[in-house]
């Protein structure tokens, strides 16, 4: 019989697909596996976040960042100003509590006027202190007044608790403490000593002696008036009011 028998195929050439198609499997299974080590091994790219965290930033830990709260200094000291002396208390005279100067014996003129009746026991004076400087300064408590002569004789006692306050004299000012000097009313021929003058030490803010002794020579019609241990002087005021009151009510 002249016909050919036709055949599903070739068995070499489905032997060739066979092994065309065993390659091309293989092939893609290699690939597959270079790519996914390839990923896994990839060098971070430029705009991968840095592992080393920033200054300021959280930690690792997830802590919140320490911040300082801000206290206002520039720099240059505290935040807050310090109020500062200026180095000028003005206590210069002993701690007298204000910007003056104490007063000083020879910066003063002085003055006495009687203060009773004509033809009354001489008792009461107001003794006054002129500060001579254009710039003021303070007198303190009460004169340490003296009604005899000499720095031995025993010192007037001050009525009551003089005032505290430092009185200022203003330049050119005057000021005034009250004095009582004798108390016996005995008359007759009874002697009493006598003085013709009275001397007082001026005190400064913290209570000790100044240098230098304050004269009040009596008034031209009193030649000498007589005293003892009763007298009493009031301390410096501003008015003769103030000084002289306490007084007359001896």
């Amino acid at each position: 019989m002249n016909s050919k028998t036709v055949r599903a195929g070739s068995p070499r050439r489905g032997l060739r697909g066979a092994v065309l198609g065993a390659a091309v499997v293989a092939a893609l299974l290699t690939t597959t596996a270079c790519q996914g080590d390839g990923e896994a091994a990839a060098p971070p790219s430029a705009s991968a976040p840095s592992s080393a965290a920033p200054s300021g930033s959280a930690s690792a830990g997830g802590s919140a960042p320490e911040t300082t709260a801000p206290t206002g200094d520039s720099g240059t000291g505290s935040g807050s100003p310090t109020a500062t002396a200026t180095g000028d208390s003005g206590e210069t005279g002993g701690g007298n509590g204000t910007k003056y100067e104490d007063c000083e014996a020879d910066g003063l003129t002085t003055a006495v006027e009687l203060q009773d009746e004509r033809g009354e026991t001489p008792r009461h004076f107001l003794l006054t202190v002129t500060n001579t400087a254009k710039t003021p300064c303070v007198l303190n408590d009460a004169p340490q007044v003296r009604l005899k002569a000499g720095n031995d004789a025993p010192i007037v006692e001050t009525l009551g608790e003089p005032d505290t306050e430092p009185v200022v004299v203003e330049g050119g000012g005057k000021a005034y403490a009250g004095l009582y000097v004798f108390g016996n009313d005995e008359g007759g021929e009874a002697q009493y000593d006598q003085s013709d003058r009275f001397t007082a030490t001026l005190v400064a803010g913290e209570g000790t002696e100044l240098r230098g002794t304050l004269v009040f020579d009596l008034p031209d019609s009193l030649d000498t008036v007589s005293v003892d241990d009763a007298a009493r002087v009031n301390g410096w005021a501003g008015t003769e009011g103030l000084a002289m009151r306490p007084i007359t009510q001896l």
